[in-house]
């Protein structure tokens, strides 16, 4: 008689818990290679017994709330992602691409807070990638010695967990949860298996000693965070520290985070001597020339809550070949199309047509949001009409495919730091300006070809 097989689901996702009765391997629901693995025929559901209680519960009235208030840094831009400052017991993850300036940013943080309250509990910094000695030299470069910043270079975390019990830190930094392993579990440094006892044994020390922990993380080629996903549920906080290797701007965000907001975003600038936090990085996206140039054209983005104002730049030049050239930088490519065909249908500029067209961002600005296609489409008509815009006048509208410009959100946000910045024009969307700001002269548009007949035609 043929053998009956068994349609009992025998591989797991170690991510996300998608069953099946075969490997494969990559998981469809979560698209995570490598996650599948076979399950424990013998395993069986285990209860635990009721134990004796340590401490019993109180009311909620009666908890000291004073222990999980915000420790400022002393690093502006950091806590301002972090919502005010580290919170005791909290777990935080740290996550970049490879040198975009994670451990500098940390080990900054980490003398700053030593030097602030590090005269009753230290700052333990633990490297698994690096030596002390690399480690300190960094420190000397961005002036970040102090005499309650402990440093360990480990790999096991066996040894981790003894350097913290050794030193009693009210913080510990972990460079990187990728590098750390244990010796009672079995898998590579790395692995599903590791990095999710790693964390364990991390978060259950976090939180009975009262310490906030900073775990850094790397990210996978599509710019996710690498690792199980569980990793990110079991943590408290989840930062994405992003930057163009080629600019100064260094970005923070906060992608989770259970004791503020999530919709901040923090602003560093990059340089010999480590990162300098940026209250008003506008000056960074905006070229310093004094003459108007034709193809300019500034608007205001929003990154999370925070105005940044952006400058875009377009070029127009003839093109022999039956296919002209279309290079954008810093901006949607897709979207940028989209523009130059709503200019060359709704705005009567067929030149457009055969014509090279060149579309960036000044200072490694990247601008995603639709706010920006006003602008976009400003300054590339200025650039293939020749005519330069108003001094100090910006833009800001989406612009749809039959050329109608539709309203943005935060709009009196954007209005107000432009004000603030000393901009005296603005075209915005139709209906959207209710009470603009003193010594702003507000102009609303309801399609492109109005915006372009009112700055052009006045203007020749």
């Amino acid at each position: 008689m043929a053998k009956k097989k068994s349609s009992a689901p025998a591989f797991e996702c170690a991510e996300c818990g998608w069953q099946t009765v075969k490997w494969v391997g990559r998981c469809p629901e979560c698209q995570s290679w490598g996650s599948v693995q076979e399950k424990d025929a013998g395993l069986t559901a285990r209860t635990a017994a009721a134990a004796s209680v340590a401490s019993p519960a109180t009311t909620i009235g009666e908890v000291d709330s004073s222990v999980a208030e915000f420790r400022p840094t002393g690093v502006g831009e950091l806590d301002r992602v972090l919502g005010g400052g580290l919170v005791p017991g909290a777990v935080i993850l740290m996550a970049g691409e490879p040198g975009v300036g994670k451990s500098t940013l940390l080990l900054q943080a980490a003398a700053a807070v030593a030097e602030r309250h590090g005269s009753s509990q230290p700052v333990l910094y633990l490297t698994g990638e690096e030596s002390a000695a690399q480690v300190k030299k960094r420190a000397e470069r961005i002036s970040g010695l102090s005499d309650h910043l402990y440093l360990a270079a480990e790999s096991d975390l066996g040894q981790a967990l003894g350097q913290i019990e050794r030193t009693d830190p009210q913080l510990t930094i972990m460079d990187s949860v990728q590098t750390l392993s244990s010796a009672e579990v079995e898998g590579s440094p790395g692995g599903v298996t590791q990095i999710r006892e790693v964390t364990a044994a991390m978060i259950e020390a976090a939180k009975r000693r009262n310490m906030t922990t900073i775990l850094v993380g790397h990210v996978t080629k599509d710019g996710s965070i690498a690792g199980p996903r569980v990793l990110e549920h079991l943590v408290d906080v989840v930062c994405q520290f992003e930057g163009d290797r080629h600019s100064r701007l260094r970005l923070l965000r906060a992608v989770k985070n259970r004791y503020g907001p999530t919709d901040d975003v923090g602003c560093f600038d990059l340089g010999e001597n480590g990162l300098e936090s940026l209250a008003d990085p506008s000056g960074l996206f905006v070229s310093a020339m004094a003459e108007r140039v034709p193809g300019t054209c500034i608007t205001i983005s929003l990154e999370g809550r925070r105005p940044l104002t952006a400058e875009v730049q377009a070029l127009v030049a003839e093109s022999q070949a039956a296919q002209p050239r279309r290079a954008v930088s810093g901006l949607d490519s897709p979207r940028v199309s989209m523009l130059l065909a709503v200019l060359q249908r709704r705005a009567k500029l067929a030149a457009l047509m055969k014509s090279e067209t060149y579309v960036a961002t000044v200072g490694g600005a990247k601008i995603s949001e639709p706010a920006a296609d006003l602008a976009v489409a400003l300054a590339v008509a200025s650039a293939a009409l020749e005519k330069s815009l108003p001094n100090r006048f910006l833009a800001f509208g989406e612009v749809g495919l039959a050329g109608e410009v539709r309203p943005v959100t935060g709009l009196q946000r954007r209005l107000q730091e432009a004000a603030r910045l000393g901009f005296t024009h603005a075209l915005v969307p139709r209906g959207g300006a209710e009470d603009p700001p003193e010594g702003l002269k507000v102009r609303e548009v309801g399609s492109l070809p109005e915006a372009m007949s009112l700055l052009f035609e006045a203007s020749s």
